[in-house]
């Protein structure tokens, strides 16, 4: 394997990881923040919703930060 090659899977490997990052922060922290302070319609979201929507978001954040490992 050449240096070059190292280095794209290093670079491939890194923005897998901030993109599972992401995910959890947009998808997970910031509806549990909305709950927990009462802003916007996240009171109104059913439970069984919101915890689907986690369980979503949670599930495609480890998908990316495990296929990061893969690599």
């Amino acid at each position: 394997m050449s240096l070059v090659e190292n280095e794209q899977i290093k670079l491939l490997a890194n923005a897998l990881d901030r993109a599972s990052t992401a995910c959890f922060t947009v998808g997970i922290v910031t509806p549990i923040a909305g709950v927990l302070y009462g802003i916007g319609s996240f009171v109104q979201i059913y439970s069984w919703w919101l915890a689907s929507y986690l369980a979503g978001w949670l599930l495609l954040a480890a998908i990316l930060h495990l296929w990061r490992e893969e690599r």
